[in-house]
């Protein structure tokens, strides 16, 4: 692909932009880069090549009420992020980073359209992709613009005994990911992404390119869960690798309602967290039609095991009996084909895992809970119906167990704070084809109406959330408006409970001008606080 900025001069180019800011970010970042190819502006092929590269979220680019990015940076150094974010503040521009363009409200490389908005840059961090494995140290160096496939291919390179803790959606971006928790297969046993990241380097708002000692510990702790993107630009992180044996199991048990799932669901709640932590069961439950016509529930119990078929039954037939687990359900593989199985159902080449183009020229919507108490099948029984009622709304509802290594870390040892108590998280989920604004709105509010149903089930005081399923229903700051912690708050405990005072705090101390701002960024809070704003 060769940018616009390679055919045109820098002169020419500037003096064809409408916006001032910009014009002032071109000379700047061409001064201190010596790099204008890096740029793309809007209204060329190109710029529209590199901003749907990785948009996994099509509504942003369709909504008369997103705003797309005045400038896409596409980085191929750390020098080229320090410059973006020195230019960018000096020209008065907001900017987004971008790595794997996962974002569930699409505030990498969008904006809601105010009255008060300011024009964007997006800075794509993509093609900082690189990944060392150190295998007698149990170590990796992994940039953010690499996705989780890439880092999971490159360990599986070099060993088919270690691993690393996070996703099991391949084209994720390990910037996003990790920052804001990482939950996945290995958690119950080895805590979250966060919980094994050791270092970290990163660009705060002067430009300096900090690792965990520079950067300090404050610093380290808050992009260890709140994401980065309201302190900072994450470049690489340094993560712990964790043993799995060279043969793992995987499988797939389908129930319905004919075949007991509201009880085989019931009995998952009680156990799921508290198994053997070498089991890892989730369950993915959607409305369907059985085999006779009539509306069911269709459940999966998506499973992967640390160790071979013959340890596992024996396991599963004493503690889950109700599954009705066989020896042919069970299918042996390596640990990194059983990351493509878990999200796939299927077996396919590691290879895939490189595969960075978006699945899915869709859009979507989630949010997420944290239950704390099992739910009773009759409980079960009223979610289920109000699924099946859900004519043509495609609501799928994702849990994921807790327990385990997650349980035992105390909820402000990182910024990730939801730990002990917490039975499994759920996440609501639903992907839609159609573009028409009015299909959007539709699917949408089903979703907020599923959302508002599942109160009395789920944790309160507060409703606990998880950062990385963003959702911009919660609450937002208002763009050309200074948002207050206490205003903040109605949203920002969701994510982060006691911790976001400290979060805030810290917001206060790296970034007083609240110059990494979003829609959902942690606010400033400097000193003390009022008494109102500490209780």
């Amino acid at each position: 692909m060769v940018p616009l900025l390679l055919i045109l001069s820098s002169s020419l180019l500037i003096s064809s932009t409408s916006s001032a800011p910009v014009h002032s970010f071109i000379q700047c970042f061409t001064n201190q880069t010596n790099s204008p190819n890096l740029l793309y502006l809007p209204n060329t092929s190109y710029y529209n090549s590199v901003l749907r590269s990785s948009v996994q979220n099509q509504r942003f680019l369709l909504s008369p009420t997103s705003s797309k990015p005045s400038l896409i940076v596409s980085a191929t150094s750390a020098s080229h992020v320090q410059a973006t974010i020195i230019c960018a503040r000096a020209s008065s521009l907001r900017l987004f980073t971008r790595s794997g363009g996962h974002d569930y409200e699409g505030m990498s490389y969008s904006a809601f359209k105010g009255p008060n908005s300011t024009p964007f840059i997006t800075l794509d961090i993509s093609t900082l992709r690189s990944v060392s494995i150190d295998t007698s140290l149990k170590i990796a160096w992994v940039q953010a613009g690499a996705t989780l496939g890439e880092l999971y291919y490159a360990i599986a390179q070099n060993t088919k005994t270690l691993a690393f803790p996070a996703g099991i959606c391949s084209t994720v971006g390990v910037g996003g990911h990790l920052s804001g928790g990482g939950i996945g297969p290995l958690a119950r046993k080895y805590g979250a992404s966060v919980d094994n990241i050791v270092d970290a380097w990163l660009v705060d708002v002067n430009g300096r390119l900090l690792n965990r000692k520079t950067m300090g510990e404050d610093l380290f702790w808050a992009i260890s869960g709140a994401g980065s993107a309201g302190y900072g630009v994450i470049i690489a992180f340094k993560v712990n690798l964790v043993a799995v044996p060279p043969i793992v199991t995987a499988f797939n048990v389908d129930k319905t309602l004919r075949q007991n799932a509201t009880k085989v669901v019931a009995r998952w709640q009680n156990l799921a967290h508290q198994i053997d932590v070498n089991l890892s069961i989730r369950v993915i439950a959607q409305a369907d039609t059985d085999t006779d016509g009539s509306r069911t529930i269709h459940v999966t119990f998506n499973s992967f095991y640390l160790g071979r078929k013959k340890e596992l039954l024996p396991l599963a037939q004493q503690s889950f009996p109700e599954l009705g687990l066989k020896a042919a359900d069970c299918i042996e593989m390596s640990w990194i084909e059983s990351i493509l199985f878990l999200y796939s159902g299927k077996r396919v080449p590691p290879e895939m895992l490189l595969d960075r183009n978006p699945e899915f020229n869709s859009s979507f919507k989630a949010a997420s809970d944290f239950v704390k108490h099992p739910i009773a099948e009759s409980g079960l029984e009223e979610i289920w119906k109000f699924m099946m009622e859900a004519k043509n709304e495609p609501l799928v509802l994702i849990l994921d167990p807790m327990g385990g290594r997650m349980s035992e870390i105390k909820e402000d040892a990182v910024a990730f704070p939801h730990r002990n108590g917490n039975i499994y998280n759920v996440q609501y989920f639903m992907r839609w084809f159609e573009t028409e604004e009015g299909v959007t709105e539709k699917h949408l509010e089903w979703m907020r109406k599923l959302h508002g149903f599942m109160a009395p089930y789920v944790s309160s005081k507060p409703r606990a959330a998880y950062y990385n399923y963003k959702d911009i229903d919660l609450g937002r700051n208002v763009e050309g408006k200074e948002t207050s912690y206490l205003a903040a708050r109605v949203w920002g405990t969701k994510y982060f409970k006691g911790n976001f005072r400290r979060l805030a705090k810290v917001k206060g101390r790296v970034d007083p001008d609240n110059f990494f701002w979003n829609e959902q960024s942690i606010p400033v809070l400097q000193g003390f606080g009022t008494l109102r704003e500490l209780f």
